[in-house]
């Protein structure tokens, strides 16, 4: 007959730790917090998965374009720039974007200005909270996932082989099937990712 384990005091204080990461994180929901919690999970990954919960909910938030300011970049706007600045800077930004932990995805069917744009414009000024950056950290954002019809369309058009389209077209029948389109651009490839990027 297995015994049962003993608790130290070093797994005592883990627990209480833990108990009182998990109060400071209910403090900021109104509703009764509440997960899935393996039985299989130690105290250590659970201490872990709170730190990180309340670390969230503490954060300051913050703009992509503005941490990168902050990091001495200049982010002049697209008007400002020639074709061969803009493609220079472009990729100054994908590389500081990479060194944030955010990574690109999706970008083959826009040019390097058209790209730049939707980065100046939108995708870097939107706030995410601020929180602290190592190498099991990252950000992905993909162009045509937001779910709008138009990013539908891009993905249709230019991402989706024909098994993706079949689905799709047997799902939502009802959605018009643009004709498939080659990639313009190839930028993808060449972007650097979370598993390629080590900071």
């Amino acid at each position: 007959m297995p015994k049962n384990p003993v608790k130290t005091k070093d797994d005592t204080e883990k627990q209480e730790r833990l108990l009182a990461l998990q109060r400071r994180a209910k403090e900021f929901v109104d509703d009764e917090l509440s997960f899935f919690e393996s039985e299989q999970m130690s105290t250590k990954l659970q201490e872990q998965f709170w730190k990180r919960v309340v670390a969230f909910e503490e954060a300051e938030w913050v703009t992509s374009f503005d941490q990168l300011v902050q990091g001495g970049m200049e982010l002049p706007v697209p008007e400002e720039l020639d074709d061969s600045e803009l493609s220079a800077k472009l990729w100054e930004v994908i590389r500081g974007l990479a060194m944030l932990r955010t990574f690109l995805y999706s970008t083959d069917h826009l040019s390097d200005r058209e790209l730049y744009e939707q980065l100046w414009h939108e995708l870097l000024r939107e706030e995410t909270p601020d929180m602290p950056i190592n190498d099991n950290s990252a950000c992905h954002i993909d162009l045509v996932i937001s779910g709008s019809e138009h990013d539908n369309e891009l993905y249709l058009r230019y991402y989706a082989d024909e098994v993706e389209r079949r689905r799709w077209a047997k799902d939502w029948p009802d959605d018009v099937m643009p004709e498939h389109e080659a990639l313009p651009y190839d930028r993808d490839r060449h972007l650097p990712n979370s598993y390629s990027f080590g900071g």
